[in-house]
């Protein structure tokens, strides 16, 4: 009867299956395992410091039109280079530090990064004209003499310069710090000298939070350390692994917090499923390794099952085109390749070394996951039995509960963040403050307009010039437009708009895509020419445009693949649907929440954001990724208890009831770490990280307790055995996956009924 032992049969006795294997030979030889882990660690940490790259924002698309001015510009007016400001405030006019404002120009020019630098004392040139009598200031000097701005102008953008860019231009600026003026830096300089984002305290505090929970809902000291112990261990080995990748490839400068966020709320909830089921087989009786093992063939095939979703969402990410995207879904998905590695190994491991005194050091009568015969528990199972037996009023009242969440999404407005919304500490804040009072919110973002006239002759480009100034007169949304000037060789017209507000503001996208779309094509009407909107306002709204576009390419690719995998998975047609509609749903939900808090300003200014933003333009397409990832995941570990209870429940309910009864804790408990891990990065001073904190943060708490705790078994109940068919020509094709191991021989469950009042396969 060998092959009829039961799974929590005491003893030592041959593995079945891969995982099993694995999880016993790594519970066995323990010390081997935490030495490699150990030793993989070190090397990474080693290699990243020496070898390591930095991280930048580039959002730089090579066909987009904005793209495309800039190097007809760069090309035909190389002077131009790429600028960023360097505010300057004084208590008097800045007339006063003539000699320091000419040391430090010289000094700029000097570097070797830059192609030029202007001075606001310098006299008005074809790039800083005068004001006009009753139009907004547009040069690099206030009315009143106190606030300017040296213009650098780099070979390449700043983004991409060496890492002594920045203080070779604090050397230069010296002497005016030293005589009293205020020096702030604007732009993409502003940006280089941000200070480094500090996660440490968010890892903190999503510690603490884990630790309580776990201690609480669980009542065991090591029980609570290992996928703590295992979570770190696998975050910091996806981090070295990411700054070792970010030496060849430019990562945003969210990526590594994004990566920390998801590594840490998967590295935990992975282990901790794994844990549960161990000691529930520890209290019947298996020996610890034997237990391990069967905790990996079990949970851990569901562990495996789920990653390999979550990384299928995240790297769905690249069929939108964008390289900035998709790196930011490879950051997150080496953390999960990591967190999954160690769930599947180093977590065996730890519990092979503790053996039976996992409960020993307790706070509280430690709780493990019931076995599938067990009482579950009288809470859990009332619960499980009010939704199984009154599904449509819970079914109603989650979906009432998700559609009102949803109503701030139909008034999403996707943007660029600006450094307005910046704390106050930053130099870019201050450069955005000191520009806006001077020039106007405009003068943060102008507009540089290019009018390529290479193909028209020379004889019609005057004709030409002025047509495009007349089309260009008196724009509305501009608070000045400088006057268009030839290049050096006569082949391009460039001017200069600026926009009445700032440039996350809904007019200036406005304005950009009525220069594009009208105002500049009238301006080259009947000439072989053509008109681009550059600059680095204008990129920002072609990237817009572009994540607009493709995210609904995204929305259905990760959508398809989660609704095939989940079928091959549990081979019920429904179950997939449903599981793939409800996500969409509460991932709807919390981009609800979203808008409420950041662009319609409920809360906004206590978690230390600046007034109202727009949602930054790819927060939307990363929360979809990684949330249906996420959601997959407490689904798949929901079903397959449900698929496992159909093979000892003739009802469908009741398999239900068992299901929701068994995993309510471990599913509440997971969820709860993981939105305490999301919520603890609303301390980032990034706006962008505290926007991912707070979106992932709603998603999974709505995801674990109305959709999984309430939608999910509610629309189970109601379909009963439809939800697990399959017609029989699908069947067919599909390949086999257990999602409980591959222990014991599947289940034939009851023959389900057909939805569609079709016959299973023609007979003979």
């Amino acid at each position: 009867m060998r092959g009829m032992s039961l799974p929590n049969a005491p003893g030592r006795r041959r593995p079945d299956g891969a995982l099993e294997r694995l999880g016993e030979w790594c519970a066995r030889h323990a010390v081997v395992v935490v030495v490699l882990w150990l030793v993989g660690l070190t090397a990474v940490q080693v290699l990243q410091r020496t070898l390591g790259g930095t991280y930048s924002d580039d959002f730089s698309l090579p066909d987009v039109q904005s793209r495309q001015g800039q190097e007809i510009l760069a090309a035909h007016q190389p002077a131009v280079g790429y600028a960023a400001p360097v505010v300057l405030h004084a208590d008097r006019p800045l007339t006063a530090f003539a000699g320091q404002l000419a040391d430090a120009t010289v000094a700029l020019e000097r570097l070797p990064d830059v192609r030029a630098a202007e001075s606001p004392l310098t006299p008005p040139g074809p790039r800083t004209p005068p004001p006009s009598p009753g139009a907004a200031h547009t040069g690099p000097l206030s009315a009143d003499g106190r606030t300017g701005y040296l213009t650098v102008r780099f070979r390449d953008p700043p983004a991409h310069l060496g890492p002594d860019a920045l203080p070779g231009v604090d050397r230069a600026v010296a002497p005016l710090r030293a005589a009293g003026v205020q020096v702030e830096y604007g732009g993409a300089l502003g940006e280089l000298a941000q200070p480094a984002t500090d996660d440490r305290p968010s890892e903190a505090i999503g510690f603490a939070v884990a630790v309580l929970v776990l201690l609480v809902g669980f009542g065991s000291v090591l029980a609570a350390a290992v996928p703590l112990l295992t979570a770190l261990i696998g975050v910091v080995c996806g981090l070295g692994c990411l700054g070792l990748l970010a030496a060849a490839f430019t990562f945003a400068t969210v990526s590594p917090a994004l990566a920390t966020m998801i590594g840490l709320g998967v590295g935990i909830d992975y282990a901790l499923f794994l844990i549960t089921r161990h000691r529930q087989l520890l209290a019947d009786g298996a020996e610890p390794a034997v237990a391990a093992g069967r905790a990996v063939a079990t949970s851990g095939r569901a562990v495996l099952i789920s990653g390999v979703t979550v990384l299928i969402a995240l790297t769905g990410l690249s069929v939108a085109g964008i390289g900035f995207i998709a790196k930011l879904g490879t950051a997150a998905a080496l953390t999960v390749i990591t967190a999954v590695l160690g769930a599947l190994t180093l977590v065996p491991a730890l519990l092979g070394l503790l053996g039976r005194d996992i409960d020993r050091l307790r706070v509280r009568r430690p709780v493990a996951e019931p076995a599938p015969d067990a009482d579950t528990g009288r809470r859990g199972l009332r619960y499980a039995r009010r939704v199984t037996r009154h599904p449509w009023p819970h079914l109603v009242c989650g979906v009432l509960v998700l559609a009102v969440l949803t109503v701030p999404a139909f008034s999403m407005r996707l943007g660029h963040i600006g450094d307005g919304a910046d704390p106050p500490s930053f130099t870019s804040r201050r450069a955005y403050d000191l520009m806006s009072a001077a020039f106007g919110p405009g003068s943060t973002g102008p507009l540089t307009l290019v009018v390529d006239q290479r193909a028209v002759p020379a004889a019609d480009r005057p004709a030409l010039a002025a047509q495009a100034r007349h089309a260009l007169g008196h724009l509305p949304g501009t608070a000045a437009v400088t006057p268009l000037r030839p290049s050096p060789d006569g082949a391009v017209l460039s001017a200069t708009a600026y926009p009445t507000g700032a440039p996350q503001d809904a007019s200036t996208t406005a304005l950009t895509h009525r220069l594009v779309d009208s105002v500049l094509p009238r301006a080259v009407r009947g000439y072989e020419a053509h008109g681009y909107v550059t600059g680095t306002t204008a990129a920002e709204v072609d990237f817009l445009d572009l994540l607009a576009a493709r995210l609904p390419l995204i929305i259905a690719v990760v959508v398809g693949l989660a609704f095939l995998i989940l079928l091959i998975v549990f081979r019920g047609v429904l179950v997939a649907a449903k599981a793939a509609v409800l996500n969409v749903l509460s991932i709807a939900a919390s981009y609800g929440v979203v808008v409420a808090v950041f662009q319609w300003g409920w809360g906004g200014p206590a978690l230390g954001v600046n007034g109202t933003v727009p949602i930054e333009s790819y927060v939307p397409m990363m929360m979809f990724a990684i949330v249906f990832g996420l959601g997959t995941d407490y689904e798949i570990f929901l079903l397959s208890r449900v698929h496992e209870g159909r093979s000892r429940h003739a009802e469908p309910a009741a398999g239900v009831l068992h299901a929701l009864a068994v995993t309510g804790r471990v599913i509440g408990c997971a969820a709860l770490i993981m939105v305490g891990i999301f919520a603890a990065f609303l301390s980032s001073e990034a706006v962008v990280v505290k926007m991912l904190g707070v979106g992932l943060a709603v998603s999974v708490l709505i995801d674990a307790t109305v959709v999984r705790l309430l939608l999910v078994p509610a629309a189970l109940t109601l379909l009963g055995a439809r939800a697990w068919w399959t017609p029989w020509w699908l069947d067919q094709v599909l390949p086999e996956v257990d999602p409980e191991g591959a222990h014991r021989p599947r289940p034939a469950p009851p023959r389900p009924v057909d939805p569609l009042g079709h016959g299973g396969p023609p007979a003979g």
